[in-house]
C-alpha cells in the first residue's frame, strides 16, 4: 500500500513537472505560472475568511503572494472543456487584453484538476457590496459623481471587449458582482473570456433570459448593460427589489414611470447632489440599450458616447423594453395577483420597428 502511495506521488510529481514544461513553451512572460502549494499558502488553505466572493465560475479568495503582492485567486468550479495547451491558450489570449476598466489576469495554476486564475486585487471588492446592499451594510456613499464614472467606466471597457479586443468578446454576464472596483472606485469588468473555458451545459446564465434578449451576443451584453444601468441610478437590485403596488420589475417600473413623465423618480433617495438632466439621460439610455427588439439596441461605442457626452436623446425612436423577471420577483407577484394569471417567468414585449440608422440615436447639442 504504501509502495502504491509512493507510487502514485512519483506520476503526480511528473505529471506537474510536465505541464510546468509544457506551460513555459506557451505562456508569455506576462503570466505567472502558480504551483498549487503556492496558492494554498496564499490564501491561509483557502481560509473561509479569505473569501471575498461567489460567482457562477468560482470562488474567490483573497490571496497574498510571498513577495508581499496582495492577489484575487479565483478556484474555477467546473471543468474546463480543453485540455492543458488549449486552456493555457485561452488564459494567454485572455491575459493580452488589457484595458484600464478591465481586471487583469496575472497567471494561473493547472496542477492535475485544479484549474485556478489569479487576478490582480481590486481594494473595493465588487459594485453589489459597495451599492446593492442594504444602507447599513454600505462602506461608503457612492455620491452621483462616483456613479457616473462607473457607468462610463464600464461601457468603456464593455466597448473594448466588443469592438477592440483581438479577438472580440461577449462577456455573457454583465452584472454588478462582475463590476469590480479599486481604491478609488474606478470600474473593471472582471469574468471576460471565461465563457469559452467550459463545456455549452456548464453555464450559470439563464437560457431563457438569453433567448429572450438576443442570445449571446453583443446585444445581450448591451441589454444587461442597461439594466446595471437602472440599478446604478436607483441603487436597488433588479432581481431581489420590486416596485409599486404591482410588484414590477425594475426595468417594467423605469418604463412605466418614463411613458408618464416621471422618469426621474427611480433616483435613489440617497443621492443628494445631481444634475437631473443628466441623471434622466442615463436612464433613458438604459431604455435604449433594453429594448426588447434586439436590432433596435445601440452598440457599445455608441453607448458610451451617449453617456459620455451631452447630447439629446431621439426619445421618439424608444420602443417598450424585453422583460426577464427573476423567479424571486415572480412568486411575489404571482401571489398578490393569482386572479390575474401572471404565471410565465419571462414576458417579452415585442416590437417589429426596425432601427437601422445607428446615427439618429442622438441629437448633438452644440456645446
Amino acid at each position: 500500500m504504501v509502495m502504491g502511495l509512493k507510487t502514485c506521488f512519483g506520476a503526480f510529481d511528473s505529471c506537474k513537472e510536465k505541464i510546468v514544461t509544457e506551460a513555459k513553451g506557451i505562456a508569455p512572460n506576462n503570466v505567472r505560472l502558480f504551483t498549487y502549494h503556492s496558492l494554498r499558502s496564499a490564501t491561509q488553505v483557502f481560509h473561509p475568511l479569505n473569501r471575498i466572493g461567489r460567482g457562477g465560475f468560482g470562488v474567490v479568495y483573497k490571496g497574498v503572494l510571498r513577495d508581499g503582492t496582495q492577489v484575487a485567486i479565483k478556484c474555477l468550479s467546473a471543468a474546463s472543456k480543453q485540455g492543458t495547451n488549449e486552456f493555457l491558450t485561452e488564459i494567454n489570449t485572455i491575459s493580452n487584453i488589457q484595458h484600464p476598466n478591465l481586471v487583469q489576469l496575472i497567471g494561473c495554476c493547472i496542477e492535475g484538476n485544479n484549474r485556478i486564475l489569479v487576478y490582480e486585487y481590486l481594494e473595493n471588492n465588487s459594485l453589489t457590496s459597495a451599492l446593492l446592499v442594504s444602507h447599513d451594510k454600505r462602506v461608503v456613499e457612492l455620491d452621483w459623481s462616483k456613479r457616473a464614472a462607473i457607468c462610463v467606466g464600464t461601457a468603456s471597457g464593455l466597448a473594448f471587449l466588443h469592438e477592440d479586443a483581438e479577438p472580440s468578446i461577449v462577456h455573457r454576464d454583465i452584472k454588478a458582482s462582475n463590476i469590480l472596483l479599486d481604491e478609488n472606485f474606478n470600474p473593471k469588468i472582471g469574468d471576460f473570456g471565461l465563457a469559452k473555458l467550459f463545456p455549452d451545459n456548464v453555464t450559470h446564465v439563464s437560457d431563457t433570459k438569453y433567448a429572450l434578449m438576443g442570445q449571446l451576443t453583443k446585444k445581450a451584453d448591451v441589454y444587461s448593460f442597461g439594466v446595471l444601468l437602472l440599478e446604478i441610478i436607483t441603487g436597488r437590485s433588479s432581481g431581489k427589489a420590486s416596485f409599486g403596488e404591482d410588484f414590477l420589475v425594475l426595468l417594467e417600473w423605469t418604463w412605466k414611470l418614463f411613458k408618464e413623465g416621471r422618469l426621474v423618480e427611480i433616483v435613489d433617495p440617497e443621492l443628494k447632489d445631481y444634475r437631473t438632466d443628466e441623471i434622466t439621460r442615463f436612464a433613458k439610455v438604459a431604455l435604449f440599450c433594453t429594448q426588447a427588439a434586439v436590432q433596435q439596441r445601440p452598440d457599445m461605442k455608441q453607448v458610451l458616447k451617449m453617456l459620455s457626452t451631452d447630447v439629446n436623446l431621439n426619445e421618439n425612436l424608444l420602443s417598450e423594453p424585453g422583460l426577464y423577471r427573476p423567479h424571486s420577483i415572480l412568486q411575489s407577484r404571482t401571489s398578490s395577483h393569482s386572479d390575474k394569471g401572471k404565471t410565465s417567468a419571462a414576458t417579452p414585449f415585442l416590437t417589429s420597428d426596425r432601427f437601422d440608422d445607428a446615427q439618429t440615436f442622438t441629437e448633438m447639442l452644440p456645446r
